[in-house]
């Protein structure tokens, strides 16, 4: 009997000892819940204080910025220089294209000769977007006084044949599209020469003659716009001739130039 008390005091003592123990776990993951609940809420305090500080950042930078623009803003005689010059080229380049028009059907002729059959359906193409190129020119009724080209500073210089000449963003956009319009007229010109077995010349071409495809005779010389559509141009045909992407991308059969490559083309300098 006397062992059987000793027994239940003993198996006692262990109930209340786990008890104990068990008691201190819960106490312990309380506490360590209440622990990490408080670091949630310190983080996510220090995330909202850095998203706002981000915030106000912003917001002085676009102040900054509109602020720039303001100061930069062509003088009135500065913005009727600029809209003459271009009215003139825009006239001189309705003219051009009229007159490209009958080389470039003397060309296909030259095609359809020498029996290149994927060059001349590629020659077609790009003759049938000129031609609407043209007829969108001929129909438009540009604002000079609302287009934003005509009161804004340039904002970068561009080296080309050892000039410096000078731009501002709508400009850069321009210069941009003509190497990318060419990178992607070259590509196809070059894998039409491939498919044709016709020997690898992208000077050959009528595209890279012309070099006037995506050019709205507007914001840059039509001399600008063709050197920069011909740059991207020798290089999409060196990629379209060797059926590989050196300089630049397919995306959903649209071709363009690598920012990189294009970046090193251009080598905008910023004025300020």
């Amino acid at each position: 009997m006397q062992r059987e008390s000793e027994q239940d005091q003993k198996q006692q003592q262990q109930r209340v000892q786990q008890q104990q123990q068990q008691g201190e776990r819960q106490q312990q993951q309380q506490q360590k819940q209440q622990e990490q609940q408080q670091e949630r809420v310190q983080r996510k305090s220090e995330q909202d204080q850095k998203q706002q500080q981000q915030r106000v950042q912003q917001e002085q930078k676009q102040d900054q910025r509109q602020q720039q623009k303001q100061e930069q803003r062509l003088s009135q005689q500065q913005q009727k220089k600029l809209i003459n010059q271009q009215q003139q080229r825009v006239e001189q380049y309705r003219q051009h294209l009229e007159q490209q028009e009958r080389l470039a059907q003397q060309n296909i002729a030259e095609l359809q000769r020498q029996k290149r059959m994927a060059q001349y359906r590629f020659q077609e193409q790009y003759l049938e977007r000129l031609r609407q190129q043209r007829n969108h020119l001929r129909d438009d009724r540009f604002d000079y006084d609302r287009d934003p080209y005509f009161y804004t500073a340039p904002i970068y210089r561009y080296n080309r044949g050892g000039r410096y000449y000078q731009t501002n963003e709508y400009g850069a956009k321009m210069l941009r599209q003509a190497v990318n319009h060419g990178y992607e007229e070259g590509f196809r010109a070059g894998k039409a020469d491939r498919d044709d077995r016709w020997r690898g010349n992208y000077k050959d071409s009528y595209a890279y003659r012309d070099a006037n495809y995506g050019y709205s005779g507007y914001y840059i010389d039509r001399s600008d716009y063709n050197y920069y559509f011909r740059e991207g141009f020798r290089r999409g045909y060196e990629d379209g001739y060797n059926s590989r992407y050196r300089y630049g991308r397919n995306s959903g059969g649209n071709y363009s130039m690598l920012d990189n490559v294009l970046s090193q083309i251009l080598n905008f300098q910023a004025l300020r």
